[in-house]
């Protein structure tokens, strides 16, 4: 899905025939599939200095040294965690990864939408599965927060029973786990977030976990594409449970933003830019209906005024991941320094306090990028 990303490493002699061009006319999955092989060979730049002390943060008791993370879609079978880690990413989410191996859906399954910066995918959660993901995982010492995202297999006869085999086997393991029930690309997989279905899949899950060693933070990734009903029934659920926060947003079905475009109506969840302002009014307005509790805001980043927007609109942290499909892997310096930059304008000693600052105009669909 990254096709640019590479963009940094290309001063590296193995991979100077990478350029942005040959990029772009490669199949959008060979090149993502380079990326993550310079990524495991070490060939990615790492970060050499701390960060600033104005980025740290905490979040449901996990400390970041930086609110910016790695969105699920990218390592889904924890093969670079560590190296991303490395780059800068206070915080890592791997997946989604399912029960039992899956291809996925039939290529090609991935879509660039250039003109907007936008992505569609249909990838349908192409994973190694549990097994291989546990065996890689083990041992491993990631230095940013590691988050697990769990799904269900496509043909399972019960999507909630391999959310709880996700549970019961990463609970342990990860930092965080994302119980991820927003792809359009599985049927039948958003009719979880409905509310009796929800009621029983978070109470199973978080009866799965009370079990484990240790009490590890879950999250609950939702849709953009939902009416403000349906925000309202879900935060209900979440709000009468003991879930630790949610995730908003995973990629949406609609196309006004890039109607008419090459690869617009092209079956599958659109990300990147196009994505943005659908997404952080979601974002807003499910920080309205849950007060204090942790959201993960992604959802169309794509510069350090849009990570900001995330914060004010009611982020705790932000996540990206097609916005490096465009803007490389510096992306994510330019995006530290952009809110470093921010809190200090603000005239304030901590991210944390700029969170918030902005939802009501978001949630009215009035929020405008600085």
């Amino acid at each position: 899905m990254i096709l640019s990303a590479l963009s940094p490493l290309l001063r590296i002699p193995a991979l100077s025939g990478l350029t942005r061009e040959a990029l772009l006319k490669m199949d959008a999955e060979t090149a993502h599939g380079a990326t993550i092989t310079a990524l495991r060979l070490g060939l990615a730049p790492e970060q050499t200095y701390p960060d600033a002390a104005e980025l740290k943060t905490s979040l449901c008791g996990l400390e970041l040294s930086n609110p910016l993370g790695m969105a699920a879609g990218f390592d889904k079978n924890a093969e670079v965690a560590r190296p991303l880690a490395k780059l800068g990413f206070g915080m890592v989410e791997i997946g989604t990864v399912t029960p039992r191996p899956q291809t996925g859906n039939a290529k090609p399954r991935l879509f660039r939408v250039l003109a907007a910066e936008g992505v569609i995918n249909r990838m349908g959660f192409n994973n190694e599965g549990h097994d291989a993901v546990f065996e890689r995982l083990k041992g491993q010492r990631v230095s940013a927060a590691l988050g697990i995202n769990i799904g269900a297999n496509k043909d399972s006869e019960d999507f909630v029973a391999d959310y709880v085999l996700g549970v019961t086997r990463f609970a342990d393991m990860a930092d965080y786990l994302t119980v991820n029930v927003s792809s359009p690309n599985t049927p039948g997989l958003r009719n979880l977030q409905a509310d009796e279905a929800l009621r029983r899949l978070l109470s199973e899950v978080l009866s799965a976990r009370a079990k484990a060693k240790t009490r590890v933070p879950v999250f609950l990734k939702i849709a953009p594409d939902l009416d403000e009903a349906a925000l309202d029934a879900i935060a209900a659920v979440a709000l009468a449970t003991d879930l630790d926060g949610l995730i908003i947003s995973n990629t949406t079905i609609t196309r006004e933003a890039v109607a008419g475009l090459e690869n617009a109506d092209e079956v599958g969840g659109l990300s990147g830019k196009p994505l943005f302002d659908l997404s952080t009014r979601r974002l807003a307005q499910m920080r309205q209906r849950v007060g204090a509790l942790p959201i993960i805001g992604v959802g169309g980043i794509h510069s350090p005024q849009s990570a900001l927007a995330k914060i004010q609109a009611g982020a705790n942290a932000i996540q990206l991941y097609s916005a490096m499909v465009f803007g490389g892997l510096d992306m994510l310096d330019r995006l530290k320094r952009g809110l470093v930059a921010a809190v200090r304008a603000e005239g304030k000693t901590n991210i944390a306090q700029l969170v918030g600052q902005h939802t009501e105009d978001w949630a009215a669909g009035r929020g405008q990028l600085d």
